[in-house]
């Protein structure tokens, strides 16, 4: 009876859960902040509201679980009456692990990836791979591509349509534990079926004709990447 009356709730919770992220996100802009178009801004990312107008988000970011981005440091307030304010800057196509710390000042540049539990203290370069506290370039972005590209052709890939969390069977979770048994697996397709409404993760809203800075710039170095599918705007998918 608890199970079947969970289930009912389910669908009206995850309904609340995306308004209140909605208003996050109306809320941070309202307050000055550039939110982009298709970010991936989770409710445990804690932003710097009180100098949010400070921080710059380009379209098609990506933060992982409690993240936290600071635009002022007031450490030294008690001493000296004073705080520091800076701006933080992160451009398109950026991605930063869970727990990434994001301090003021720093400049991120296009299409960089930060590892998990980083401290991003000074500006990073375009196009990098970066880990560490603080975090420093662990290498570009094309060989961090070309190695798992690499693997995707050696190991075993699952579609994301078959294998997702509602669709995985037994027989299916089965298979995905032998194969990473075996060696590196991967599963395709998921952020194609974003583009198109489908997916879990929640995006700010994108036009129709938007199109990923990641998969331009693939396509710029010889069309390495299949073209995704045509997007629809986010906010005319129901969910």
């Amino acid at each position: 009876m608890l199970d079947a009356l969970l289930d009912l709730v389910a669908p009206w919770k995850a309904r609340f859960e995306r308004a209140r992220l909605e208003r996050k996100w109306k809320h941070l802009r309202a307050l000055g902040m550039h939110l982009g178009q298709g970010v991936n801004l989770p409710a445990s990312t804690w932003i710097d509201t009180s100098h949010c107008f400070l921080i710059s988000i380009g379209d098609w970011c990506g933060f992982g679980e409690g993240c936290l981005i600071l635009a002022h440091d007031a450490q030294m307030d008690e001493f000296l009456d004073a705080g520091r304010i800076a701006p933080v800057t992160i451009h398109e196509s950026c991605h930063f692990g869970s727990r990434t710390l994001i301090l003021p000042g720093v400049e991120v540049g296009p299409r960089t990836l930060v590892g998990a539990g980083s401290v991003v203290s000074r500006s990073l370069p375009p196009e990098t791979v970066c880990a560490g506290s603080p975090a420093k370039v662990l290498g570009s972005l094309d060989d961090y591509l070309e190695r798992h590209r690499a693997a995707i052709a050696r190991g075993q890939s699952f579609p994301w349509g078959d294998y997702h969390l509602s669709a995985a069977t037994p027989e299916r979770v089965a298979e995905m534990r032998a194969a990473v048994a075996r060696g590196p697996a991967y599963v395709t397709g998921g952020f194609s079926a974003e583009l198109v409404g489908g997916g879990g993760t929640a995006r700010t809203a994108y036009g129709a004709t938007a199109r990923p800075s990641g998969v331009r710039w693939l396509a710029a170095r010889g069309g390495r990447a299949a073209d995704p599918p045509e997007t629809r705007p986010l906010d005319t998918v129901s969910r």
